[in-house]
Order: structure tokens, then C-alpha cells, then sequence
């Protein structure tokens, strides 16, 4: 008679492991998820508070000198919290790819990397930190030499504000990934509601980055439903770190 078979203890030990690892995983990336999302509420509160000019370089130069501090902390949550949705990208990488490997990972490469590369973007569609140091030098030209410094400031401000206007591939790659990923998520894993939306956000958000400065009210719709997609992933992915077994409990 056949002796059924059985996996080594090593690989068992092994596995309970990984499951441990890919709980705190799971924790962290949910976590991450729903801090972007406050980060960038936050952001929008300091934006309503005291919005910047979106054009003019001398008037956005004098604005940035009178409202320093918001403009630098509003700056930061528009660009630092960027790192968080590539933990959540990888993350639902290694939570979806037995499903559909090849599907997971082209969604996690086209929706990871944009939010990485905007890291390294001088600009965040609100302003930008160059505009900081130009506004301090702006400020301290004075007399006849620095009148024609001040133009020369001026238009350097315009430049980086042109910029800030223009649309960015990378926000439509980010949109593209999003639903990518969502499509991979309704064969299973996380709740097909949470895919769904995922779905609705990602083809809303291509459409809106392409004309986000010609339709800017597709956009406002895009970053709610973008917003929502990933506290509902968060919150999603806590969920299933708790679902998944711990070392010990797996080990049992």
C-alpha cells in the first residue's frame, strides 16, 4: 500500500516562517496605506488653508515668504508619503501573485513605480520646494541690482509653475496599475468589493490624468476614488494579517 505523502518538517518550519513574515507584512503595508491617505487629507487641509498661486512667479514667490512654514509642511505631505503605496504595491504583489502571477507583478511594476518616481519629481502639481529657495532669494534682492535679480527669480518661479501645469505619464501609469491590480484581486484573496472599486478608480484615474488640466472635475473624482481604494486595501490588508497564521500557530 502507497504511503501518502508528506512534506519534511524543514519545509513546514520554513513555511510557518514565511507566514509570519508575510503577516507583519500584510499589518505594515495596511497601516501605510491608510497613513497615505490621512497624510494627504492633511495635506489638502493646509492647501484650503493658505492655497499657493497657481500662477504668476513674483505673486507666488511673495506668497511663499509670507506662508513659509505651511508651504514647506504642505510640500513635504505631497511628496515624502509617496514611498507608502509602493509597500502597498509589493505587498499585494505577494499577497495576489498565486493567483495570477503574471498579472500581479506587471500591476505592481507599472503602479509601484510612478508613486517612486515621484519622489524624485521637483514638482507636486501644488508648487514645489525649489520655489523656497527662490522665494528667500527673491526677498533679500534689494536696490537696483536686485531689481533686475528679482525678474530673473520671477521667471525662474514660471518655469517650475509651467511644470506643475503640465501632466505627468507617470500619474497615468499610477492610475493604470491601480486597475491592473484590482483585476488581479477579484479572482480572490481580498474582498471583490474593495476590487471593484479598484476597477472604477483605476479607468477613472487614467482618463483623468490624461486631461487632468482640461477636466480637472474627473480628477476631483479620481482622487476620491483613489483615496478610498487604498483605505479600503489598508484596511482590507490588516484583516488578512490577522487571518494569516502566526510561526507558532502554524507550526502546531
Amino acid at each position: 500500500m502507497e504511503q501518502p505523502r508528506t512534506r519534511p518538517l524543514g519545509h513546514a518550519r520554513g513555511a510557518a516562517a514565511d507566514s509570519q513574515s508575510w503577516r507583519q507584512l500584510y499589518f505594515w503595508a495596511g497601516i501605510s496605506a491608510v497613513a497615505f491617505v490621512a497624510l494627504l487629507i492633511v495635506a489638502v487641509v493646509l492647501d484650503a488653508i493658505a492655497p499657493p498661486p497657481i500662477h504668476g512667479g513674483a505673486e507666488t514667490l511673495e506668497f511663499i515668504a509670507g506662508h513659509k512654514a505651511v508651504y514647506v509642511a504642505e510640500q513635504l505631505l505631497w511628496t515624502v508619503p509617496n514611498i507608502l503605496p509602493v509597500l502597498v504595491f509589493v505587498t499585494l504583489f505577494v499577497a495576489l501573485a498565486p493567483l495570477n502571477k503574471s498579472l500581479a507583478l506587471m500591476a505592481t511594476v507599472i503602479g509601484a513605480l510612478p508613486w517612486a518616481l515621484f519622489l524624485a519629481v521637483p514638482v507636486t502639481s501644488r508648487g514645489s520646494m525649489i520655489l523656497v529657495n527662490l522665494s528667500d532669494s527673491y526677498a533679500n534682492a534689494i536696490g537696483t541690482a536686485g531689481a533686475d535679480a528679482r525678474l530673473r527669480y520671477a521667471a525662474a518661479a514660471e518655469a517650475v509653475i509651467a511644470e506643475n501645469n503640465t501632466p505627468a505619464a507617470v500619474g497615468v501609469l499610477s492610475a493604470l496599475g491601480i486597475l491592473l491590480m484590482s483585476l488581479t484581486m477579484l479572482k480572490g484573496v481580498l474582498p471583490r468589493a474593495v476590487a471593484w472599486l479598484g476597477v472604477a478608480a483605476g479607468a477613472v484615474g487614467v482618463v483623468a490624468e490624461a486631461l487632468r488640466f482640461a477636466v480637472p472635475e474627473v480628477y476631483l473624482v479620481y482622487g476620491i476614488l483613489m483615496w478610498a481604494w487604498f483605505t479600503a486595501v489598508g484596511i482590507a490588508l490588516i484583516r488578512l494579517s490577522r487571518r494569516t497564521p502566526r510561526a507558532d500557530g502554524a507550526a502546531a
